[in-house]
């Protein structure tokens, strides 16, 4: 071979060589980025090639799909009730991704999971269309159907979250107002639309925001159970009818502000039973301000607050201050200043309470399963603390009990059924300028001892008259409905 083939040849020869490499290093190495880059519209027409798997709630999917009629994309997803189950479900959009357990539970829903790969590779075999696996949730539809619908009475914003204490299956999850993720699955125009009347910039009220997951309340006079916890788990009382050591009027530490009570209430030298059942600020400011900042935040903390939580849906973290004076303690320890929960965070702390001390990690997916509802993986309940030791819990248990038997809480009483209960009625604005938040904590228990629901609601209503806002106005009456829900179910 002449010298000009030669050099020919070997130029060719290297081309061939970096065609190779480049092949190998876009299908081997680069594999993964280019299947997740979001601007690979083959993924994407992949994605919507096949039905979604669906989600399930008491045996049944509150999703669906359907085939679209334009565009490359094949289907779309639906809702049941579309609006109730928005906080659980989040949605899944042609046009604007997804969020919550549609993205969280994304492989198995679209079939992309590697523990479906048995399953689609048989379905391969066999001549069975790919479809995604299923999402089993916690849920409770009936529970859910009594919180969402509590709220869209009462008209406001709030929020409803409910838990089973004794494994920490989260039995309903609700906000008001919602939307329905139908409106914004696909791609059109319509969805477009629905898509920018949802947001916040053009719609105040947030509609798409997780208020029962993702907002921070202050929680007023229910962050009292907390501080009672801690009066008892620290010694500082022993017994719910011990006289506390707290004279009236009671004037916050280093300050000459006295901290005040809601009306003309026995408070002065009060066991922690009428503190609670009246819901004294003087009686709990001062165990707070005892007890001092470390001691009142090491209880909080086991309470869950300050961490967030996942559900597997990320929570906010609940804010219980560190660094803070004595007077400041106070404040923060009768649930103002700077404390501020979710309304899950403050399920968990009656669902501790109820459960004799012992707090469950909230969880609200069951079980994942293929397409033909084999199971794939199942969760196991898992301890997080122990807030109170059980003797402990089951003083603040006849505490709470008594709130809702003879003070605050009458409103959320079910015959035959033990209930205890906390009021809150948390300030709001600057100088507590605008309506309040009504809240209200409770824990249902049955004949046998056993406790299968603790609830927290927490109502944000603007149009409200000031005056007619309590949490055993508004809110206890939701928290009934919710536990008679789940009462009814386990007769």
């Amino acid at each position: 071979m002449n010298k000009p083939l030669r050099r020919i040849a070997i130029f060719c020869g290297l081309l061939i060589l970096t065609l190779l490499i480049r092949d190998n290093w876009l299908q081997y190495v680069k594999a993964d980025t280019l299947k997740d880059d979001p601007d690979n519209r083959r993924v994407l027409i992949a994605r919507y090639a096949t039905p979604r798997g669906d989600i399930i709630i008491g045996g049944n999917p509150i999703t669906g799909h359907k085939e679209t009629t334009t565009g490359d994309f094949k289907f779309k997803r639906t809702y049941k009730n579309g609006a109730m189950w928005a906080p659980v479900t989040g949605f899944v959009s042609q046009a604007y991704g997804a969020n919550q357990l549609e993205s969280i539970e994304d492989g198995i829903l679209s079939g992309t999971d590697d523990r479906l790969f048995f399953r689609n590779t048989l379905d391969m075999i066999t001549g069975k269309d790919k479809e995604g696996g299923n999402v089993v949730t916690t849920l409770n539809a009936a529970a859910q159907k009594a919180a969402y619908n509590g709220l869209k009475r009462q008209g406001g914003k709030g929020a409803v979250a409910a838990i089973e204490p004794s494994t920490g299956k989260i039995l309903a999850l609700a906000s008001f107002p919602s939307y329905d993720p139908s409106t914004i699955a696909g791609g059109s125009k319509s969805d477009e639309e629905a898509w920018a009347k949802l947001q916040k910039k053009n719609n105040p009220d947030d509609p798409m925001l997780n208020r029962a997951l993702r907002e921070v309340y202050p929680p007023g006079s229910t962050f009292k159970v907390v501080t009672a916890a801690a009066a008892l788990e620290n010694g500082l009382y022993t017994d719910a009818d011990q006289n506390t050591r707290t004279p009236l009027p009671w004037t916050m530490p280093g300050t000459t502000t006295e901290l005040k009570n809601e009306g003309n209430i026995p408070c002065k030298n009060a066991t922690l039973r009428v503190a609670l059942r009246y819901s004294c600020n003087t009686v709990f400011g001062k165990v707070g301000s005892d007890l001092g900042n470390d001691k009142m935040l090491e209880e909080a903390k086991k309470f869950g607050f300050t961490e967030e939580q996942f559900t597997p849906i990320r929570t906010s973290a609940s804010v219980f201050p560190d660094d803070m004076n004595p007077s400041q303690t106070a404040l923060s320890s009768i649930g103002q200043f700077n404390t501020a929960a979710t309304p899950l965070q403050m399920a968990m702390v009656a669902s501790a309470v109820a459960n004799d001390g012992t707090l469950m990690k909230p969880y609200m997916v069951d079980e994942i399963q293929t397409n033909n509802v084999d199971p794939i993986e199942k969760t196991t309940p898992e301890e997080l603390s122990k807030p109170l030791s059980p003797d402990n819990a089951q003083i603040l248990q006849s505490m709470m009990e008594t709130v809702v038997q003879d003070g605050t809480g009458k409103n959320a009483q079910i015959n035959g059924v033990k209930v205890g209960g906390k009021t809150g009625t948390a300030q709001h604005g600057v100088d507590n300028s605008e309506n309040p938040y009504a809240w209200f904590i409770s824990y249902a228990k049955l004949a046998d001892g056993s406790s299968p629901v603790a609830v927290a609601v927490v109502i944000e209503d603007d149009n409200a008259v000031r005056d007619d806002i309590s949490g055993g106005g508004l809110a206890a009456p939701i928290a009934k409905s919710v536990m008679e829900a789940v009462i009814g179910n386990k007769k």
